[in-house]
């Protein structure tokens, strides 16, 4: 996500930076690489021009030419205007009673998915939410549903065949939702390739029927310029109170996220990065603004970590490490809750700086693949070979490398890392020196005091 566009504005930040003294040439000559890095990334073209002409404006006072450093207050000009456009302040849903929601969006947007994940979601906070079938042009979407909310564990409403009356059934629904005592009911709607008067004449009435707290429109990030014309047209129908960008793992220019804020004035509440339910956060237009900046999403971060590791386990596990007990057994242990928190350069992205440090890591680094290349070595193990990993010898490791079915290259250099990060974890200065690396001066940990998170290992 927006890595074409981060890759582009590091390159004309450093040179700024470089610069001992701006002058009104550099600023030009800067404002123009940037404003070519949002075309390129698809930002609508009105969208791009408005905010370059913001940048431009607060970059000539006379507090950035006097600066100490004019190159750095440029790019916090640039940073501030960047967290304005995607939205300012993050915006929470309306779940006043009655929380109804209607997600709506053309077909492919991942309206469906969308549904459930955000019915997860809430149900993670406390809530009791109920899910609505009312595509009933898609037949396979109420039987996805249906799947979903089962996988989720939260009810969900199925009309009978054939019904064609979406009235009908959202009114059947509300009498079933009262019933249940669901907190918040989320309505799932028909969409189609295109916009067209049928669509948007049958939204209209289930929108007038059920009278949302919120409206909100799923997009597919991947589509640009095209989704910002999407929101704008089912804006002018219903009157969308929000924006889910979905797929946005899949997009490397990210333009539709930066344009549809400034274009439909509709807040960006939510984003889809991934196909799995969890993968489903709030939209915190600071947060993204550093994230495109390079600057990194620590809180983000550990919001994620938090939510699916389990603290007991990590707290043994580091417990362990302080005593020099670690062993092939923990190993397994951390490769599993490392395989939980999902794809790792999405996570590791997360961290400051790491699209530079990405481009040194060796190919395949991150390949979710060799992870699990590496986990099937150490399940061909013994307990006694996991527990004392000094025993694994010439003939025990061709073994290993047999039930493995990898190579024994593959398992000698396994165990040869092994043996170097327990050597590291014996010694308190390498690890802290390891930490500092990753978050600065005083490490990750200096980095959370102030920002209201911790982590839980």
């Amino acid at each position: 996500m927006f890595s074409s566009l981060a890759d582009s504005l590091d390159k004309t930040f450093r040179n700024l930076r470089g610069v001992g003294r701006i002058s009104e040439k550099n600023i030009a000559d800067a404002l123009r690489d940037i404003r070519v890095s949002l075309l390129e990334a698809d930002v609508e073209f009105s969208v791009a021009k408005d905010f370059i002409a913001k940048v431009k404006e607060k970059s000539m006072g006379e507090d950035v030419f006097k600066s100490i450093k004019p190159g750095e207050q440029i790019v916090k000009i640039f940073h501030d205007e960047l967290a304005v456009l995607l939205g300012g302040d993050q915006v929470s849903l309306d779940l006043n009673p009655p929380a109804r929601i209607l997600i709506c969006g053309l077909n492919g947007a991942g309206k469906t998915t969308t549904a459930a994940k955000l019915a997860k979601r809430l149900k993670s906070e406390g809530r009791r939410p109920l899910l609505v079938a009312c595509d009933l042009h898609r037949p396979a979407a109420i039987d996805q549903l249906a799947a979903l909310a089962k996988q989720i564990d939260v009810p969900c409403y199925t009309p009978q065949a054939g019904e064609s009356d979406v009235i009908k059934v959202a009114g059947d629904a509300l009498a079933w939702a009262e019933k249940l005592h669901g907190t918040v009911v989320i309505f799932d709607t028909a969409g189609r390739q295109e916009i067209d008067a049928r669509l948007i004449a049958e939204l209209k009435s289930l929108h007038a029927f059920v009278k949302p707290r919120e409206t909100l429109l799923v997009a597919d990030a991947a589509t640009g310029q095209q989704a910002v014309s999407v929101a704008k047209h089912f804006d002018d129908a219903v009157g969308i109170s929000g924006i889910v960008l979905t797929k946005l793992d899949g997009d490397a220019r990210g333009g539709a996220a930066l344009s549809m804020r400034a274009v439909t004035g509709k807040p960006i509440k939510y984003a889809g990065e991934g196909e799995k339910l969890d993968q489903f956060a709030e939209f915190h237009p600071g947060r993204m603004a550093d994230r495109i900046l390079g600057m990194g999403d620590i809180v983000g971060m550990v919001e994620k970590v938090a939510g699916k590791v389990n603290e007991q386990d990590a707290m043994r596990s580091m417990k362990r490490i302080q005593e020099g007990k670690f062993d092939f057994n923990d190993f397994l242990d951390q490769m599993k809750m490392i395989r939980n928190l999902g794809p790792l350069d999405g996570l590791l992205g997360m961290l400051p700086g790491f699209n530079k440090i990405k481009k040194q890591l060796p190919s395949g680094a991150l390949d979710s693949h060799k992870i699990k290349r590496t986990e099937a070595i150490v399940l061909s193990m013994t307990l006694e070979e996991r527990r004392r990993p000094e025993i694994l010898k010439g003939s025990r490791r061709q073994r290993i490398a047999a039930g493995s079915g990898t190579s024994l290259m593959a398992v000698n250099q396994l165990i040869k890392q092994f043996g170097e990060m327990r050597k590291m974890m014996k010694s308190p200065h390498k690890m802290n020196a390891m930490m500092k690396q990753m978050g600065g001066p005083g490490g990750i940990g200096d980095m959370m005091k102030g920002r209201g998170g911790k982590f839980p290992f």
